[in-house]
């Protein structure tokens, strides 16, 4: 028989986990003649009772398995350990635990990823109804942005709601980069991946927890970690420094030969000068923010640390199934 692991990161999801449970486990029990599944929930660093509910859970039902992170990492880290732990599994799903990814698509992606050729089956949203016109706004301009500017394409509305083959899982736990953007990494590696219409429900309960500043540094870290291009603008951006300041000095020295009036020219200049100072520090700040990434990397901290855990650091089912 076959095995699947879904991972499911959870960051303060105890409204929502009895939900999330009940609905998912119909849809593991109607492929269970055909898949052997565990889930495989990754705590990361909850406050609420997440990690006490996903313990019960794992109490009453032996293909629960849990890892619990000793604070919060992000969900980057937690896809990861999710994926790490569960990379002997023939094929490796990745799920919201708020509902918002519907559990009941997960046959059609295994039927492609299993029946069809494909290396991986992966969600991407229709349309961005119900959501705030702002951050629809944002979200679109980012892709437009990423697109354009680096070599790795991602689709637009791509969604974190996956089903991979074990190939596909050990090329992405590969990479070794502790600064993680994992749209960028999924698109990266490459493999055969089939795209699947998904429209996004409400979250059961509890409520997002991803505010505009999350969502923005995500987009920073998405596009720093995925095309120099920016140290490229800061070159032009310090060209175009040096032209204006050149034009700035030619037009002071003309206007003061024709009308020699320097004050009328004092706040232009100082415009001038101001826009400058704008520049260079937009170009310092994009050179720092590439630093602090070299920094972080040479530290090669590791990118979480497990707490509590039912599971070994190898995935492996258990032999009694």
């Amino acid at each position: 028989m076959k095995t699947l692991a879904l991972i499911v990161p959870c960051f303060n999801e105890a409204d929502v986990l009895g939900m999330f449970y009940n609905e998912t486990k119909k849809v593991i029990d109607s492929i269970s003649g055909e898949y052997m599944t565990e889930l495989v929930f990754v705590d990361d660093g909850s406050r609420d009772d997440t990690l006490k509910i996903v313990k019960e859970l794992a109490a009453r039902d032996h293909h629960v398995k849990y890892i619990s992170f000793s604070r919060n990492f992000g969900k980057e880290a937690a896809m990861l350990a999710g994926m790490e732990y569960a990379v002997k599994a023939d094929f490796v799903g990745i799920l919201d635990a708020d509902l918002q990814h519907s559990p009941e698509i997960i046959p059609e992606m295994l039927h492609f990823v299993d029946k069809e050729g494909f290396d991986v089956a992966a969600a991407n949203r229709e349309d961005r109804e119900g959501e705030a016109k702002f951050k629809s706004f944002l979200s679109e301009s980012f892709y437009k942005v990423i697109n354009k500017v680096s070599e790795t394409k991602i689709t637009e509305s791509a969604q974190d709601f996956r089903i991979m083959k074990k190939d596909v899982v050990k090329a992405i736990i590969s990479l070794p980069e502790n600064i993680r953007f994992s749209k960028g990494i999924f698109s990266w590696v490459g493999f055969k991946v089939k795209w699947i219409g998904h429209t996004n429900r409400e979250r059961a309960a509890g409520e997002t927890k991803w505010s505009i500043t999350k969502l923005l540094k995500y987009a920073i870290d998405g596009i720093l970690s995925f095309t120099t291009t920016p140290l490229r603008f800061s070159f032009v951006l310090s060209l175009l420094c040096a032209l204006i300041a050149f034009g700035c000095f030619i037009y002071a020295v003309i206007r003061n030969i024709i009308t020699p009036v320097y004050a009328a020219v004092v706040p232009f200049i100082l415009t001038g000068m101001f826009f400058i100072a704008f520049l260079l520090f937009l170009v310092i700040g994009i050179l720092g923010e590439y630093l602090a990434r070299v920094y972080t990397e040479t530290k090669d901290r590791p990118k979480y640390i497990i707490s509590q855990t039912n599971t070994q650091v190898v995935y492996s089912f258990s032999e009694d199934d």
